[in-house]
């Protein structure tokens, strides 16, 4: 299967569900597609785990749900050493991080202590349980969600982590003609029911092949970066972006590339996913902030200020 028509049948298989989340949809394949891992953050009750779901559903692989909470422990991410009595040895059993999709439902909901199970999981696709390292599958794509920090009864994401997310967006409310497509949909029953596989494991592995071969120029690559290097000399700004950000950038945006049905990568692009890679890895001054200065609207003010190259 070409990768224009994996595209298709994923967008059009969560669509049949997502109403009026066609941007959504978008930003979601691009990180699918290019091997990173997104963060949803939006307040209860529009979509956001059944955006993670339905794409589950979509893709013929394995999918496993873990709801965060105050008691959860890394072990239930990673997986604990039982020992077996009959054989006098510790034989380790897998946590859900042994999965291909993993949607961590309301991630600041569990300890700081819990949240960073993934860090290694999420940059490296291995984790280290009591000396020894396991690799994790081939695609392993993690779909956080989280309620607002200001909700009662969850704990920030540390820099480390929200730097490990490659995009974070919010799906917001829908137009009101939407609103009730929603609701006459699941008069009867929740269409998620009926959504079925429309590729599998071999056509989204050559996908991902095929977003690596998207070329970039150099001077759209020292376009992405110059404009991640302004959030470091932002004077708002207390923590930039790191250089990860530059890469999740540019894949990100190749894999925009290959949806559109271009080879190479435009200005565009790059443009277009700008404030979803960069601004969740941002910490803007305190002071700053009471002044109403958003991460999101610093780096759509570096975008337009950036020389576009020619």
């Amino acid at each position: 299967m070409g990768s224009q028509e994996t595209f298709r049948r994923l967008a059009a298989s969560i669509e049949t569900v997502m109403k009026g989340q066609a941007a959504a949809i978008r930003k979601l394949l691009a990180a699918f597609a290019s091997g990173g891992h997104v963060l949803l953050e939006d307040y209860p009750g529009t979509g956001k785990t059944t955006l993670a779901k339905v794409l589950a559903r979509s893709v013929g692989v394995r999918f496993t749900r873990i709801q965060f909470t105050p008691d959860l422990l890394p072990s239930d991410i990673l997986g604990v050493s039982v020992y077996d009595q009959r054989d006098q040895v510790f034989r380790f059993h897998e946590g859900a991080v042994f999965t291909n999709i993993l949607l961590a439902d309301e991630i600041n909901r569990a300890s700081p202590r819990t949240q960073s199970a993934l860090l290694e999981a999420m940059a490296e696709g291995q984790v280290s349980v009591e000396g020894r390292s396991y690799p994790l599958e081939e695609l392993f794509f993690v779909i956080a969600t989280q309620n607002p920090v200001e909700f009662r009864g969850t704990y920030p994401l540390p820099e480390a982590q929200m730097d490990r997310f490659a995009l974070q967006f919010a799906l917001g409310y829908v137009a009101p003609e939407e609103e009730v497509a929603i609701v006459s949909a699941q008069e009867q029953r929740h269409p998620i029911e009926a959504v079925q596989a429309v590729v599998v494991l071999e056509d989204v592995l050559e996908l991902r092949r095929r977003v690596r071969e998207v070329r970039v120029s150099d001077e759209l690559k020292r376009y992405a970066v110059d404009i991640v290097r302004q959030t470091r000399a932002a004077p708002s700004v207390q923590l930039g972006a790191s250089p990860r950000a530059s890469l999740a950038l540019i894949k990100a945006a190749q894999a925009l590339a290959l949806l559109d049905g271009g080879d190479f990568l435009l200005p565009e692009h790059v443009q277009e996913l700008a404030v979803p890679v960069i601004a969740h890895r941002l910490v803007v001054d305190s002071q700053a902030r009471f002044s109403g200065v958003t991460a999101q609207g610093l780096v759509e003010e570096i975008v337009k200020k950036v020389p576009v190259p020619a």
